[in-house]
This record gives structure tokens, sequence and C-alpha cells, in this order.
């Protein structure tokens, strides 16, 4: 055990504190404990100078981790069978009502066969992979001073094999969305990295209708100052709203298949990246008197698409790079917010298992945490992508 007089920097402290002394340059490097990676075995006690020091308290860094996008997107699961089929039908046309249109003498045939447009989808395809660890038991006793926390150090080995698999799915999950994204963009631009220009109705170029519309004539706003201006901001959040409404209405302008679709208000996923959330919170909210006029619809916040790079600068976080499901490639950066059908995107079958392997001449035991899991985008369902370029 280290214990060095540190009574100086006490009395230090308490001048800056009590206003006596200006603010000083501290040495806090006797003050704070960073820790050691391996324990000193010339540690020993004040008194004899021979006892070495023990272990007095164990703590397991052990905590639990959700993720963000993996409860989003996770839809049903099943235990047989591999496919899933999804059915849909076109609604049928009005035709005359021939009870105003009698003529004297005229046949009406009420036996005509009528077939629905029925069309059929099936997704088979799924991802695997495992984690593997190996456990030990006699090995570790000599470490702990008893079951308990040798049993905690475990259960600590454990939580990180599912906090692995719990990043697995959130990072695979993003990128179902991702690829939803770089379609929709490539799809509605037909092309893989210019989307600037005029806005489409399944891909909002947001500064564009800015620029175009209230700011028309104006300074035209660039993507680097939108997120701190209140006025832009104001105008996408009545976008957003807006398309919010219009999804919820049966239309066919806002899938990819020009399907007549519907997305109900319960209906509707909506993720923000976290800088246009939390401007929209700083910028507007915060000064708006009643904001149920300017609130942004219900979402879930991401902190980025893809990745956060190596300084979480807006240029990465906002961005997708990726090469799609339809060998599209892809680059697109000042994505802000994304609003989907339930449907349109999601996690199905998810299985998770394990098995076991001991090995009795090491006296060790090998567990592989499998997975399977289908990950599917539907393009015939409302998808949506707000953004500035």
């Amino acid at each position: 055990m280290e214990i060095k007089q540190i009574y100086p920097l006490v009395n230090d402290a308490l001048k800056e504190t009590l206003g006596e002394s200006v603010l000083l340059n501290e040495d806090l490097s006797n003050l704070v404990d960073a820790g050691d990676a391996i324990f000193n075995a010339n540690s020993f006690d004040k008194f004899s100078g021979k006892l070495v020091d023990k272990v007095g308290k164990v703590v397991f860094v052990d905590r639990k981790y959700s993720g963000v996008l993996g409860s989003v997107l996770r839809r049903d699961g099943w235990e047989y069978g591999a496919v899933l089929q999804k059915i849909s039908s076109s609604i049928p046309q009005a035709t005359v009502n021939e009870t105003y249109e009698l003529t004297d003498g005229a046949s009406y045939d009420p036996n005509i066969f009528h077939k629905p447009d029925v069309a059929v989808k099936f997704y088979n395809k799924y991802v695997t992979f495992e984690i593997d660890r190996s456990i030990t038991e006699k090995q570790l006793k000599s470490a702990f001073t008893g079951p308990a926390e040798m049993n905690a150090f475990i259960s600590m080995l454990y939580n990180e094999v599912d906090k692995a698999l719990t990043i697995a799915t959130e990072d695979l999950s993003r990128r179902t969305i991702n690829n939803m994204i770089a379609e929709t963009l490539y799809d509605e631009y037909n092309s893989g990295t210019v989307f600037t220009g005029a806005s489409h109705n399944r891909a909002v170029n947001l500064l564009h209708l800015y620029n175009s519309g209230p700011n028309a004539g104006g300074t035209a706003l660039t993507a680097a100052a939108a997120l701190t201006d209140p006025e832009f901001i104001r105008f996408a959040s009545y976008m957003i709203g807006l398309y919010s409404d219009r999804i919820a209405e049966i239309s066919t302008l806002f899938n990819g298949g020009a399907q007549q679709r519907f997305t109900p208000k319960d209906k509707q996923t909506v993720l923000m990246l976290s800088e246009f959330r939390r401007a929209a919170d700083s910028y507007l909210q915060a000064g708006t008197f009643h904001d149920e006029f300017t609130r942004l619809p219900d979402a879930k916040a991401v902190s980025f698409w893809q990745g956060s790079g190596t300084g979480y600068a807006f240029a990465d976080t906002s961005a997708v790079k990726a090469t799609t499901t339809g060998g599209n490639a892809v680059t697109a950066s000042g994505i802000l917010c994304v609003m989907f059908d339930y449907d349109a995107a999601g996690i199905n079958s998810m299985e998770r298992w394990v098995r076991t392997n001991p090995n009795p001449k090491a006296d060790f035991t090998n567990y592989f945490y499998k997975e399977k899991v289908q990950y599917y985008n539907d393009f015939n369902e409302n998808f949506v992508v707000f953004f500035i370029a």
C-alpha cells in the first residue's frame, strides 16, 4: 500500500476555494490513483513492513448494454420453417353502379369473375456468426476469497459475450437501415454520389427546399450552418411533421415499388441523427412557449448512421457509405432523419443458442454462442430520407 502526504495541495485548494489565491497549476499526480495493470508484489503493511497487502474489495465491470436499434427493428421469430412470405393485394377499381342505369330489355350479368390482384414476396436470406469463450474453474480459485467472488467474475465474462452479441446485432441493424437509405437515395437520384438540387418524394433535401422556399432571395444557407439556424430547424420540423401526415394517408409516392401503401402514426418509426434532434431542442423548443406547434415527431435518436469516425465530426456521423443489395455504390452525408413503415425494415426469426464442449484433459469448457438472424428491407413499404446537401 502506497501512502503519500498531500497537505500542501489541501491547503492550496482551500485558498482557491475561499478566494484567497489565484488559480494555481496543481500537481494531481499524488492525489488520483489511475490504477496499475499488475499488482505490486512489494506492497507491504506500514507496521511490520513484512505483511503483504490483501485485496479488500473486488469490483467487476459488469454493466449490461441494450443498444438502440436492435429493439426498434426486432420483429417476429419462429421455431420451424425458414421462409417469410409476405402477401399483399391492390385496391380494386370502381365500376358503374347499374342499379341506377336500368334499360328496358337489357340483361344484367351478376356472374362475372373479378380476380384480385395479389402480389407475394419471399424472404429466405439469413446471416450467422458465433462468439467463442473458454471458462475454467479450478484454475481461478487461487485468485478469489470465495465462490461468490469467483461466480461474479464468471458472470462478468458471460455478460461480455452477451454484450458482444448485442453490439453485433446493433451494428447490423444500423446497416439494415443504411441499405434502405442508400437504395432510396440511389433510386430517387439515379446516382450514387450526387444528391444536391431538387428534392424528391422519398429523398427530401431539406436544405434545397428551405433555400428555394422560405429563404428564397436571401443568402443561401449552407449545410455547415443549417444545424445552428433556428429558422431552418423550424422549417425542417414543419416538413418532417408534414411527411408524417402524408404517409399516414394511402399513396404510391413514398415507396420504391409505387405500391398503394399507408402508414398510420402508430406504425411509423422515426430515427433522427442526434445532432439534429439536440439542435431542435436547443435552438427551437427552448425558446418556444407553445412547443406543441413546433415539436418534432416522436423519434429515436442515433449518434451516427454508420460510425462515429475518429472524432464525431458531422461529416462522419451523418454519412452512409455502402454497396447496396442492388449492387449500387452510394456515398452520402448530411442525413438527418429517416421515417419508415413498421414493415419496411426489421429483424426476423432471431435465434441465439449455446453449445458447450468440456475438455477433461486441460480442465476447461468451451462455450460457443451462435446467432442466426434475418435482416430485411421491403422497398414496397413507405420509407423517407431527410437530408441536407
